[in-house]
C-alpha cells in the first residue's frame, strides 16, 4: 500500500496506551485477534461484485452520517454533504471541517481510517485535502483495495450484515461459494413488518414479502406464517442473528381478539389506517421472538433513538442522513415483561440489548442479569456502547457499567454497526482502549499483576466470547 504522505505520526502505536501494562496486553493479546463484526450495515452486493470504488467518496463520505452532521454543525452547504457537488469538491469541504473535529470521535476516526488502511500519516486539511484525495483514489483503484481485500486487511474472520426479511439474499449465496475466506452471514432485521409508523409504507412493504411468499397476507396469522417462512430461509444462508431497532419499546401485553379483527380489515384494504399499532409491535415482537428460540438464534434489541426529528429534511432525504438523535422514553419495564414472558415459557434465545440513552446503562444492565441461565455464559448481555455513544468516553461508560453490575469477561465486545468497510478499524479503537482500562488498574494494583491471566480475558472479550456466543 502506498507510502508517498508522511509527516508526524498520527496517533502512533502506543495511541491510548498509557501505561507499559497497557502496551503488554494490547501488543501481546489484543492486537492480532481476528475480528468477528457481529453486526452491520455493510451491503453485501458490494461484497459479492468485488469491485473498485469510484473514488474515496464512495467508500467514506456517501451515507456517512456522522460526517454529514459535522458538516452541517460546520455551516457547509448542503449541496457539498448530500447534494450534486462532485466528488472532490465535497471531499474538500470534508477536509476543512476535520481540523475543527477535535475531541469529536470523528477526529479519531477520521485519521485511524487514513492510516490503515491508507497508510496515510498525516493529519487531513484544506491544505493536503487534494493529494489526499489523489493518494485514497489511487490505491483505490489496485486490487488490494477491493471491498474483499479491505475487509481481509482488517483480520475479518465474520461479519453479519442487516437484510430485510424479503431480501433474496443472492449476494450472501454467492459470497458463500465463492471461496471468500470472510463468512459473510446474513442478519433477519423484520422492523419494516412489524413497526408500523405510514400506513400506506407498511402495506407497500406487505405487498413485498407477499411477492417473496408467494401468498396474500391478510391476518396476523398471515404475517406470522410469512415471517417464519423467511426465517427459515434465512437459516439456510447462514443466518444466526436477529435484529430489532425501537424508538419505544412496544407493550407486548396489549394484542387481542378485536385488534386482530381490525388488523385483518386493514390488510384486507378495507381501513385506511389501524387504531394500535404499538399492540401490533408487541404481539409480532413476542412470537417472533419465540421462532428466533427455536432457531437457537441471537435476538439484539437497539433501544433509545429517536429518529428523523427534522420532518422537512426526512421528506427530502428519507431515513438514515442524519437527523436522529438519543430519546427519552422509559423502556425498560416494557422489556424486562418480556424478557420474564419468554423465559417463562422456555423460549428466551440469547439476548443483547444495545442502549443509546447513558440515563439507562445501569438500568439495563442490571436488567440484563435477571435472565442468565441454562448453562450461557451472560445468555442476556448489556451491549457495547452504540452510535453517539461509540466514543471514547462511551464506551468506557459502557465497560465500567458492565464492570459493576454484571461480568466484563463474558462480553462479546465490539462491532462497527456501520456502513462503511473503513469502519472496521473502530475495532482497534476499543482494543486499545480495552487494554488500557485493564492495564492501567494493574499499574495501580486493582487487578492482578498477571498478564497471562488478565491476557486471557482481553483475548476473550476481542474474541473467543464472541466466536462461542454467536456459535460461528
Amino acid at each position: 500500500m502506498s507510502n508517498s504522505i508522511k509527516n508526524k505520526d498520527v496517533f502512533g502505536e502506543l495511541f491510548l496506551l498509557e501505561s507499559a501494562k497497557a502496551e503488554n496486553l494490547y501488543f501481546g493479546y489484543a492486537k492480532d485477534m481476528p475480528v468477528i463484526d457481529y453486526h452491520n450495515h455493510l451491503e453485501p452486493d458490494v461484497i459479492s461484485a468485488n469491485q473498485n470504488f469510484r473514488s474515496p467518496n464512495a467508500i467514506w463520505l456517501d451515507g456517512d452520517h456522522y460526517k454529514w452532521r459535522a458538516m452541517r454543525n460546520f455551516g457547509i452547504d448542503e449541496q457539498f454533504i448530500s447534494g450534486n457537488a462532485s466528488d472532490q469538491e465535497k471531499f474538500r469541504k470534508w477536509a476543512e471541517v476535520v481540523p475543527y473535529t477535535l475531541r469529536n470521535p470523528l477526529f479519531h476516526w477520521t485519521h485511524l481510517e487514513l492510516k490503515n488502511p491508507f497508510s496515510i500519516n498525516e493529519y487531513l486539511s484544506p491544505n493536503n485535502a487534494d493529494a489526499v484525495y489523489h493518494q485514497m483514489n489511487e490505491s483505490l483503484q489496485t486490487p488490494g483495495f477491493l471491498p474483499q481485500s479491505i475487509i481481509e486487511n482488517f483480520k475479518v474472520e465474520a461479519l453479519c450484515t442487516t437484510d430485510d426479511p424479503a431480501d433474496d439474499l443472492v449476494h450472501h449465496k454467492a459470497l458463500k461459494h465463492s471461496g471468500f475466506k470472510t463468512a459473510v452471514l446474513p442478519a433477519f432485521r423484520p422492523d419494516a413488518y412489524i413497526n408500523m409508523i405510514n400506513p400506506e409504507q407498511y402495506l407497500s412493504g406487505i405487498k413485498k414479502l407477499e411477492k417473496v411468499c408467494g401468498f396474500s397476507i391478510t391476518s396476523a396469522s398471515d404475517l406470522l406464517d410469512a415471517l417464519q417462512g423467511r426465517i427459515n430461509y434465512f437459516v439456510e444462508a447462514g443466518a444466526k442473528v436477529a435484529d430489532h431497532g425501537f424508538e419505544y419499546f412496544p407493550d407486548t401485553t396489549k394484542w387481542n381478539h378485536s385488534l386482530e379483527k381490525e388488523f385483518s380489515e386493514f390488510l384486507k384494504g378495507n381501513l385506511s389506517t389501524f387504531s394500535d399499532p404499538e399492540a401490533l409491535c408487541g404481539y409480532m415482537l413476542k412470537e417472533l421472538c419465540k421462532m428466533y428460540a427455536e432457531k437457537g438464534w441471537v435476538q439484539q434489541f437497539h433501544v433509545g433513538a429517536t429518529r428523523n426529528n427534522n420532518s422537512e429534511m426526512f421528506r427530502k432525504m428519507g431515513a438514515n442522513a442524519g437527523y436522529d438523535a438519543i430519546g427519552e422514553p422509559y423502556y425498560a419495564q416494557r422489556l424486562s415483561v418480556l424478557l420474564d414472558e419468554l423465559n417463562t415459557e422456555g423460549k428466551l434465545t440469547k439476548t443483547i440489548i444495545y442502549n443509546l440513552n447513558p440515563a439507562f446503562n445501569e438500568v439495563l444492565a442490571s436488567l440484563a442479569g435477571n435472565f442468565n441461565e441454562g448453562g450461557i455464559k451472560s445468555k442476556v448481555q448489556f451491549g457495547a456502547a452504540w452510535w453517539f455513544l461509540d466514543q471514547l468516553d462511551g464506551m468506557t461508560k459502557q465497560m465500567n457499567t458492565l464492570s459493576n453490575i454484571g461480568l466484563i469477561s463474558t462480553f462479546v465486545g465490539m462491532l462497527t454497526d456501520s456502513r462503511s468497510l473503513l469502519s472496521f478499524s473502530r475495532h482497534d479503537y476499543f482494543r486499545r482502549l480495552l487494554c488500557n482500562l485493564f492495564g492501567s488498574e494493574i499499574e495501580r494494583g486493582l487487578l492482578p499483576d498477571d498478564e497471562k491471566w488478565v491476557g486471557k480475558i482481553i483475548q476473550d472479550i476481542c474474541y473467543h466470547n464472541t466466536k462461542n456466543y454467536f456459535e460461528i
